[in-house]
């Protein structure tokens, strides 16, 4: 498929907000009016109103106030830290950088360290080169200055290398997008895909909130497919299909599927079979693929790795021509944890030019992404190789990162596991754990008193007693009437240690309190 076609609008009832036919009629001439310059504010407001974004909401906001409950008041509360575990973060867990990657952005803003003599002793001679390299193909030789919009030429061409070399199939550098983080390239993809509530987007369920919200906001409708809780979280296709065909039958045009590998929250990898199932159905219908890959470094299973869909679809034998697929990658994740630095990217097989041409136009609209982020991107896909000077270094580092990862989540699954009424899935991947809750019903009875899910209801009461944050499973839409949290794997070993010991004496005092 080389471009989007444009199939003509139907009229569907929006399954996750209840919004009815009529509704949905009254919105449109809503907008109609407010595309007429009245009453502006109502239409923003009710896009913003009706999505969710729990891993930093509710919980969390009461989390900060009682931070500064211990710092105004020392003492006042059961514990003397907030734990967060609501996001994948681990810097601000007490993850370390990667040194190379530091070296060379420090180099890159202060371009005249460079070719002074202390900057031998101080900086490797791998950063060194590395770092001139950047800065020569920089705007002005500077950190500084604006770039192109879809990023720095030989920061794609590097970023374009390093897909190659991880899937074994050539990667344009024109088809990669540099962005701020893989959210803002997720939801540019987003705005190009839908025009209205009838458009459709196929999410799996348990999802990654970002999907839903965006899918709100720019006023598309979600179609949800559910990944099976006792066979690790897989994609049974068939249910795919149901899905599809309902969503048709009520009048929606689906326009492309989302899928998460490794996933988030539920932490599993997917299988080969998985991924050419999906490819083949997605090829057959003309959906594009929306791949969130951005967990790929995170695989911690023996039996299974890590494939890119572009990867698989190569494999099948389809190419660019045949199938649509966008993926997405950031730095926040792997074993760099680069959070803060804001940088991803998209690549973009399978449209045509005029359709790349309307995405660039949008990319526009930020003038370019942020260079620090663009420099780190360039730097996860094109790390130090053998021969290196910093290579021994470098992997040094990583391992010792991804090591201590795959403990710290083998402790946390061992602890969920070992607590009366909950279970908890192998952990394969990605930086979360998606324990299932089985509450007492006098617990649900008391949450329903307070007009909260019972996992809400959960992940209040273990803060308050713990300091520990958490995220509740309905905060990624889980199947009603099964309740989870997702807890990241990313605090220190010794912070693990004490947390178990926490989140063990509180689970036992609840389950206790609400026994029949």
């Amino acid at each position: 498929m080389t471009d989007l076609q444009l199939p003509r609008f139907c009229s569907e009832e929006c399954r996750w907000k209840k919004i009815t036919r009529d509704e949905s009629k009254e919105h449109d001439a809503m907008v109609t009016k407010e595309r007429r310059g009245l009453h502006l504010h109502r239409h923003y407001h009710h896009h913003v109103r009706i999505f969710t974004y729990e891993p930093c909401g509710g919980i969390v906001r009461h989390a900060r106030r009682l931070e500064q409950e211990i710092y105004e008041n020392p003492g006042s509360l059961p514990f003397q830290e907030i734990l967060y575990c609501n996001l994948g973060n681990p810097q601000a867990l007490g993850q370390r950088p990667i040194n190379f990657f530091r070296e060379v952005l420090s180099l890159c803003d202060n371009p005249p360290l460079i070719y002074r003599d202390e900057a031998r002793a101080l900086f490797s001679p791998c950063a060194l080169k590395r770092a001139r390299k950047i800065i020569e193909s920089l705007p002005g030789n500077d950190s500084g200055a604006y770039t192109c919009s879809q990023g720095v030429r030989s920061l794609r061409e590097a970023v374009a290398d390093g897909i190659a070399a991880r899937d074994g199939f050539p990667s344009i550098p024109d088809n990669i997008f540099l962005t701020d983080g893989a959210s803002s390239a997720i939801n540019m993809m987003m705005q190009i895909l839908i025009r209205s509530h009838e458009d459709g987007i196929l999410c799996p369920l348990p999802e990654y909130p970002l999907y839903s919200g965006s899918i709100i906001l720019h006023g598309g409708t979600i179609v949800p497919y559910n990944l099976t809780e006792d066979s690790g979280w897989g994609l049974e296709i068939f249910e795919v299909k149901r899905c599809l065909e309902e969503a048709r039958a009520s009048g929606l045009t689906i326009r492309a599927m989302v899928v998460i590998n490794p996933g988030n929250p539920t932490g599993q990898v997917m299988s080969m079979t998985n991924q050419e199932e999906i490819i083949e159905l997605c090829m057959k219908e003309g959906l594009v693929i929306l791949a969130d890959e951005v967990y790929q470094e995170n695989v911690y299973t023996e039996n299974k790795k890590f494939n890119s869909f572009k990867k698989v679809a190569r494999s099948l034998g389809y190419d660019h021509k045949e199938i649509s697929i966008v993926s997405f990658h950031s730095v926040s994740m792997g074993y760099y944890g680069e959070c803060g630095r804001r940088g991803g990217y998209m690549e973009i097989c399978g449209f045509g030019p005029d359709v790349i041409d309307e995405i660039y136009k949008l990319a526009s609209l930020t003038i370019c992404p942020n260079i620090a982020g663009q420099i780190l991107i360039s730097l996860v896909m094109d790390p130090p190789k053998l021969g290196d000077e910093a290579f021994e270094i470098f992997m040094a580092e990583k391992e010792e990162t991804c090591s201590s990862l795959l403990k710290r989540a083998k402790a946390l699954q061992k602890a969920f596991s070992s607590l009366e009424g909950v279970s908890c899935n192998k952990f394969e991947g990605a930086m979360y754990l998606f324990p299932r809750l089985r509450l007492p019903p006098l617990a649900i009875k008391a949450a329903e008193e307070e007009c909260v899910p019972p996992d809400v209801y959960y992940a209040h009461r273990l803060l308050n007693a713990t300091g520990i944050v958490v995220v509740p499973g309905s905060g990624f839409h889980q199947v009603s009437g099964k309740f989870h949290i997702r807890c990241t794997i990313l605090p220190s070993k010794e912070k693990i240690t004490a947390m178990v010991t926490r989140l063990q004496a509180f689970h036992e005092a609840f389950m206790d309190e609400f026994r029949s």
